[in-house]
């Protein structure tokens, strides 16, 4: 009987600790990516924008290169650019991601841009994106599509906050 006890007692040790390792982060280079979102658009748009915060705790920088996913034909890196009066949106070649620093893909700034999308995004569904960096590789992550005011940060629960929340 005691011996049953200290079997069950292993097994249970040895599951929890496989659990725990299918849980972990697959990303040992130091890059983390937190809270995808994207707002929600019609089966008319064309195009949708995603934002996200990079943050790298390595002790070497990154670049985010390129991103990808299967709901547009095609991913750019972009940023918004002043033009005279008028912001204009630009894609950019990378996005560096400097040691221990947190880089921001927010309205206004940094984003991947999402062209001719495959249907609609609606709100309260998500979708893949594979962000490809130069050293940290490929990171595949679950972008939340918010309503379309959305600002960010406030991850359905309505309160507005924005992304320092």
């Amino acid at each position: 009987m005691k011996l049953m006890r200290t079997i069950r007692s292993i097994i249970l040790v040895v599951h929890a600790g496989a659990a725990a390792l299918a849980q972990a982060p697959q990303n040992t280079s130091g890059i983390r990516v937190t809270e995808p979102w994207s707002r929600a658009v019609g089966k008319m748009a064309h195009s949708a924008v995603t934002y996200m915060t990079l943050e790298n705790t390595g002790d070497a920088s990154d670049r985010l290169l390129s991103a990808s996913t299967p709901v547009a034909k095609l991913a750019e890196l972009h940023t918004h650019i002043a033009d005279g009066t008028v912001m204009r949106m630009r894609a950019v070649q990378a996005i560096d991601v400097g040691p221990h620093a947190k880089v921001r893909l927010q309205p206004g700034g940094l984003h991947v841009m999402l062209i001719d999308l495959k249907g609609p995004l609606a709100a309260g569904s998500s979708f893949p994106l594979t962000l490809k960096f130069e050293k940290a590789g490929e990171i595949t992550v679950d972008v939340a599509v918010m309503g379309a005011g959305a600002m960010g940060g406030d991850r359905g629960h309505g309160q507005g906050h924005g992304p320092g929340h």
